[in-house]
């Protein structure tokens, strides 16, 4: 059974979103690295209902690691309340966007809700502190994501220049983070991205039929994808 990301491994591992177990068993056997449980339905952090997270994970099984989002809360009471609702379900990450204006002590105690197990997501469209990898380290989150907000089509390459999301990933290696890209990515993003040096790519829509997030998850481009990020991570371990 997974438990935790390995290290070790060269190139990035495939995320794949999920939303519901049926998808989630199809992903972990075409051998996706993180199942990654959230409504598309709802927005690009639309989060699920804990017992349909947790029925994930048990179809799941351990074949895979399992994240989770919960949500774009408001306000810290809502963050707080969020976070620990998904992380009873035993996902293995709760990934969730963070309220501006949240102090060292906030932080402290929204990943104390799921100790080594929580990830804060960034949006492409706004700005990202300069510090923010930093602080995110020093309060106890276990990684760090950007994603795109909007999901009208523009894909994350087209918010953010390349050597800015490389920076990203180095100062999330540097301050112990784990490190994910996502945002409307498609099987050509992989070639891209893949020399970032982020932990994770993430899919929703590029996997779908059709490549409309809201449809099923195509076996087919999930494989195709799988394919290209472990030709990448050969290319790189040699």
């Amino acid at each position: 059974m997974l438990t935790s990301f390995d290290p070790t491994r060269t190139g990035p591992a495939l995320l794949v979103s999920v939303r519901d177990a049926d998808e989630a068993e199809l992903a972990a056997l075409a051998g996706a690295d993180l199942v990654d449980a959230k409504d598309p339905d709802r927005g690009a952090l639309g989060a699920l209902s804990p017992d349909l997270v947790g029925a994930i994970v048990t179809r799941v099984g351990g074949r895979a690691l399992t994240s989770a989002v919960a949500g774009e809360p408001a306000d810290a009471e809502t963050l707080l309340a969020s976070v620990a609702a998904i992380a009873d379900t035993g996902v293995d990450y709760v990934k969730v966007a963070l309220p501006p204006g949240l102090d060292d002590a906030t932080l402290y105690e929204v990943a104390a809700m799921a100790p080594g197990r929580v990830i804060a997501v960034f949006f492409a469209e706004r700005p990202i502190a300069p510090d923010a990898v930093m602080r995110l380290a020093r309060t106890g989150f276990v990684g760090a994501m950007i994603d795109t907000g909007a999901k009208g089509g523009r894909r994350l390459t087209d918010h953010l220049p390349l050597p800015a999301l490389s920076a990203f990933a180095a100062a999330c290696r540097v301050h112990g983070l784990l490190s994910g890209l996502a945002g409307s990515l498609a099987l050509c993003d992989v070639s891209v991205l893949a020399g970032t040096g982020a932990h994770y790519l993430g899919f929703r829509g590029g996997l779908c039929v059709g490549q409309d997030r809201r449809a099923g998850l195509d076996p087919d481009r999930v494989a195709a994808t799988l394919g290209a990020l472990r030709a990448h991570g050969r290319r790189d371990a040699a």
